[in-house]
């Protein structure tokens, strides 16, 4: 099953930086820790290595976000589990806007001749040329998480499957709940938006939108904090400072949310402004069971690159077509915990 697709264009583009990768992932001192983030691990090595496997390769986002390390830890698990199936690489970057190091990381996988490539993409639009390149060599890329843009990837004329939940829905879901639970009629909320280029983040935005448009709540500020706990602080706290009469804060994920929390604290409004956030991490969770927060969406971090892997698997082997699936999300609130 292993692929024999190395060509002179892909070699030359990805030979320094995949010399560069395999050094690092064969150092130790390379695993995960709070500021640095593994480039490559090879899920089960006593499994590497079958000319007879598939070898599939998983690229996310940043692994110092939690709701990536889980997904990593679901796809691994997997793995153990299928190891008679296939080989599993997985990667990641070191932060959100890393998108030079996510399109390296295509070429690396490429050049190491992985069959499939399962990719959360850090930007709906710059991945797509890399990924369509890929494509041409014969790897099989599978989308999940953040979708790619379906305009750019008809300028590049490519149909890439997505796997992942409707952002949307869920998105509306936590702003409805959050609605219900505002008192008064004159409420004011803030939003903190993701990195605004993914489709992901558009789409929470239109559905917190959406629930506070239906509910009649005023958004009085609306900004991008980059997916970053840290500067979704500092700009939570500018937006409480500039807007006194902001009832919630409606964040885009969840490490959003923990900034927000941070900011509502040091401006003495804790138990006044509610919050909610977006991917169930464990710190928002505690945060749901201690009153600082009110709800958040779980799209099931841990089974979503699986789902993915599997719909690799079927069309490696021919038993499947290239169709999006959509992945559940769930609304997460403290009568659910």
């Amino acid at each position: 099953m292993k692929r024999n697709r190395f060509n002179s264009i892909w070699t030359i583009a990805a030979c320094l930086s995949l010399i560069m990768g395999c050094s690092a992932s064969n150092d130790p001192s390379n695993e995960r820790s709070d500021d640095q983030t593994r480039s490559s691990t090879q899920a089960n090595p006593e499994s590497a290595d079958d000319p007879d496997k598939p070898r599939i390769a998983l690229i996310m986002k940043s692994l110092a976000n939690e709701f990536f390390a889980t997904m990593a830890e679901g796809a691994k698990q997997h793995q153990v589990e299928h190891a008679d199936q296939y080989d599993l690489v997985i990667n990641g970057i070191k932060d959100e806007r890393d998108l030079s190091r996510q399109v390296s990381l295509v070429e690396e996988m490429v050049a190491a001749g992985v069959d499939a490539i399962v990719i959360a993409p850090a930007d709906s639009k710059a991945l797509v040329p890399v990924l369509r390149r890929a494509h041409q060599t014969g790897v099989v890329i599978v989308n999940i998480d953040n979708r790619l843009d379906a305009d750019v990837l008809k300028q590049e004329s490519i149909a890439i499957p997505f796997v992942g939940p409707d952002n949307l829905a869920g998105a509306k879901k936590v702003g409805d709940y959050l609605a219900a639970k505002l008192p008064g009629e004159d409420r004011k909320v803030a939003i903190l938006e993701g990195i605004r280029t993914s489709f992901n983040a558009q789409q929470r935005l239109k559905g917190f939108e959406a629930a506070m448009q239906e509910a009649g709540i005023e958004i009085v500020a609306s900004q991008s904090a980059d997916w970053e706990m840290s500067k979704a602080n500092t700009i939570a706290s500018s937006m409480l400072s500039e807007h006194l009469e902001i009832d919630a804060i409606l964040a885009a994920n969840d490490s959003m949310a923990l900034g927000a929390i941070a900011a509502v604290k040091s401006g003495g409004r804790a138990g006044e402004v509610q919050i909610v956030g977006f991917d169930n991490i464990t710190a928002v969770r505690e945060a749901i069971k201690e009153g600082k927060v009110l709800a958040t969406a779980d799209q099931h971090g841990g089974d979503l690159a699986v789902f993915g892997i599997e719909a690799a698997l079927k069309l490696i082997e021919g038993h499947a077509d290239a169709e999006d699936i959509e992945t559940p999300v769930d609304l997460v609130t403290a009568d659910s915990l």
